[in-house]
Formats: structure tokens, sequence, C-alpha cells
């Protein structure tokens, strides 16, 4: 069945873990749970490298933290949770930390599916796939047709993927539509652009939430993300918990969504 919102406060206290749980969640409107939050989740490497360790094992324990928050959404009822997971501008970081990071995609995709399924999760993906390697482009591609006929929560991995990639593809596409004169320049909408982005039939991000403290999109969702709202935390990722994802739901709901309108 469709994901379900917790539709009193009493149902959205119920999912709390522990008393500082309960504490974020008593600030939460069941009625304004964002219909969709993407994360930048930053701060694997920094967080491993204060332990001493290898930038991977942040990833690892990062993955941890993935499944937490993925389970604290779909709690209170988020329907889209997009995961900025790898970047276009990735592929330039050191060839054995790439390759650990495919691994390690084909890796939670195998561990992971049961749950997802259990879960009724159906996972998506946003980027250019082709330059996966293959073994991670067919577990993602086994994994995606396992989940499709779920219809609850959906977990979007953006994977190979850049705004401005995103948008040259879009004006690529256009640009072609009206060379072989199928389209007019002055019929091209905001709608159609939107409609030929790798997000197409998703709802834009409602909450932006970027952590580890760095102010800066990093080529993510840059037409999705327009009207947004954006929250930066301190925390680096391997650290971020149900409780503050809680804490940021309900900073979320204080503030005034104008959408470039004036308050009536």
């Amino acid at each position: 069945m469709p994901l379900r919102r917790p539709e009193n406060a009493a149902e959205l206290l119920a999912v709390a873990r522990n008393a500082h749980e309960r504490a974020m969640l008593e600030q939460i409107d069941p009625a304004g749970i964002p219909r969709h939050v993407a994360f930048i989740m930053d701060g694997n490497g920094r967080w491993a490298k204060s332990r001493h360790m290898p930038r991977i094992f942040g990833h690892n324990k990062g993955l941890e933290t993935v499944r937490e928050i993925l389970k604290g959404a779909r709690d209170i009822g988020v329907e889209y949770v997009t995961l900025y997971a790898f970047s276009s501008e990735n592929w330039s970081r050191p060839r054995a930390e790439v390759s650990a990071l495919m691994h390690l995609l084909e890796e939670y995709l195998k561990r992971e599916v049961d749950e997802l399924d259990e879960s009724n999760v159906r996972l998506l993906m946003i980027g250019n796939k082709e330059r996966l390697p293959t073994y991670a482009r067919q577990e993602l591609d086994r994994a995606m047709e396992r989940l499709a006929k779920n219809d609850g929560q959906k977990l979007v991995l953006a994977l190979n993927y850049g705004g401005r990639d995103e948008l040259v593809t879009v004006a690529r596409r256009l640009a072609t539509e009206v060379a072989n004169k199928k389209l007019r320049p002055e019929q091209i909408t905001a709608a159609m652009v939107a409609g030929n982005l790798y997000s197409a039939g998703m709802p834009d991000p409602d909450l932006m939430i970027r952590t580890s403290g760095e102010y800066r999109l990093s080529n993510f969702l840059l037409w999705q993300l327009a009207y947004a709202e954006l929250i930066i935390t301190e925390t680096l990722w391997p650290d971020y918990n149900r409780a503050e994802f809680f804490s940021h739901i309900g900073a979320f709901q204080r503030r005034e969504r104008r959408f470039g309108g004036v308050k009536p």
C-alpha cells in the first residue's frame, strides 16, 4: 500500500525510539511533512580522517546513516528521499576511492534490497547511468527492477549526476526538436524543461539538507531546488541521526514559503 503519513500527534510520537527523538517529534505538525527531502551527504571522508582511518571507512559508516534516515523518513511519511550518492565531478577523485565507492554501491544494493522490498520502497535513479562500471550498473538495474512494483517511499539515488550536465542534456534535446521543426523556440516552457529532466514526474524537493557545514549546492538539482528550503548542519554525515533529521523537519515547518510572492 502507498506510504502512509501519521495522521495525528499521537501517531507521530509513536515512532520515537528515545526521549531525544520524541522531543524533536513534538515540534512537528503531522499535516506539514514535506513530500520530498533531498540530501547532500557530506563529511564521510573527514569523519574517517578524524579517526585516522581510510576515507572508505567513512563511506561505509555513512551507509548506516542512510539506513537510519530512510527509516526515519518513512516513519513520518516523507514520500521521496533523494541522496546525492556520486556526482559527475567525483570521477576526479583518486582511482582507488572511485573503485571502492562503486563496489560499495554494488554491495549496498545487494545487502539492502530485501529490506527495501519488505518496506515497500521503490528505487529510482537520476544521472547518466552509462558511465557506471558494468557490475554496479547491473546491480542497480536488478534492484530497480525488483522494487519497481512497490508503491511506498521512493528512494532516488543521484549517480554520476551533475545539475549542469542535466540542463545541457535538456537543452540539446529541445534544440534537436526545434532543428527538426517539431517545436518552435517560443513554445518552450518551464514545464517542458522540467518534463525532460532526469527527475521528470517527481515532485521538486521541498527541503534540501546538507551535512558537514559546507554552504554550496555542488551542482546538485540546480533546477529542482529553485524554491526548496535549505538547511546546512555542521554534523558530518556518519554522525547525522534521526533526532537531528526530525529537528530539521520542524525547522522546515517554521519557515514561511512564499514561492516569490508576498504574505497575504
